[in-house]
């Protein structure tokens, strides 16, 4: 019933998912090939403007990996904040069946 492996489209934990420091996951968005993005997530803080905070260090975890693949930070940071404008103005999707934890 439950997948003991990992399936080649899931991520690796990060390496503070296996020390003894109390860390959870807070946070998995799947994609599908032309299609919508599911989410789960755990409301960890008490203030729901952390949520803002780590989303800026996701933007720029995700910038920095387009760097990686040759593609200029500052542009992909860029491209990112003006899409993300765009769907706060004018949301493309309701978010539907959340899975909080």
């Amino acid at each position: 019933m439950f997948r003991s492996q990992r399936s080649e489209e899931q991520l690796e934990p990060p390496p503070i998912a296996g020390e003894d420091c109390g860390a959870i996951e807070v946070l998995r968005v799947w994609a599908a090939p032309d299609g919508p993005q599911q989410v789960s997530l755990r409301t960890k803080w008490e203030d729901p403007g952390a949520w803002g905070l780590m989303l800026v260090d996701v933007a720029r975890h995700v910038a920095k990996a387009y760097a990686k693949e040759g593609r200029n930070e500052a542009e992909v940071l860029h491209r990112i904040r003006d899409l993300f404008d765009a769907e706060w103005s004018d949301s493309t999707d309701t978010p539907q069946d959340l899975d909080v934890q």
